[in-house]
């Protein structure tokens, strides 16, 4: 028992209510993380479904560049990569799941359509605009994959917390207070004890000492 802890009948009482509040944060922390493990192994499948599109998408773009290249050359290819003049917007919420903040990108479309890709479509062709279009698919789905991913980090950051916070609660503070109690409680066992017996022996003193004075009355009235 901490030296703080006074062996009182309202710290009992004190401490008798810690124990319930700590068991009703134990049990709230509880259902916390295990609300947060079943958000995380969703957010896991979807991840992995992102991740195997996004993979099969890349490896397709990459392809369909290789023909762009062999039908118009690097050179077209790259110059006509920096005419793109605008950056795709993207942007970003946040969502709330058991009091953890995940980012929630909103899906804007990069997808543009041939006026808008900043190059000229007099002189380009069929596959290049075709990989364009591929690559542009393939950014909408990093993106996606981007916010899962990150929904991810986060989430395993909240749990591994949330459960330091349970095993805490449940083999520190609540066998630390329940130690408490028990000595709290065994010291006012004592000190019930030690009054009873005070007040026991008292009680025979004030008797034995009430019969030596009958004794002695009754010795002077003979």
């Amino acid at each position: 028992m901490a030296d703080t802890v006074a062996p009182t009948r309202m710290e009992l009482l004190n401490q008798k209510q810690r124990l319930v509040m700590a068991q009703r944060g134990h049990k709230l922390l509880k259902q916390k993380r295990d609300a947060l493990v079943i958000e995380f192994f969703n957010v896991v499948k979807k991840a992995r479904d992102l991740r195997s599109q996004v993979d099969g998408q890349m490896v397709l773009s990459h392809k369909k560049l290789a023909i762009a290249r062999s039908v118009h050359g690097d050179l077209f290819v790259e110059a006509n990569a920096l005419a793109a003049r605008t950056v795709p917007a993207v942007e970003v919420k946040a969502k709330n799941i058991m009091g953890v903040r995940i980012p929630l990108i909103t899906a804007i479309d990069v997808r543009r359509n041939l006026l808008e890709r900043g190059y000229s479509p007099l002189g380009s062709s069929a596959q290049f605009d075709d990989a364009v279009e591929s690559f542009e698919t393939s950014l909408n789905g990093v993106i996606q994959l981007a916010e899962t991913e990150n929904s991810l980090r986060r989430l395993l950051k909240e749990i591994q917390k949330t459960n330091r916070r349970v095993n805490a609660l449940e083999y520190n503070v609540q066998p630390m207070i329940r130690d408490n109690i028990r000595l709290i409680q065994d010291s006012l066992n004592r000190l019930e004890a030690e009054r009873f017996f005070a007040l026991k022996l008292t009680k025979a003193r004030l008797v034995k000492r009430a019969e030596e004075e009958e004794a002695k009355m009754l010795a002077a009235a003979a």
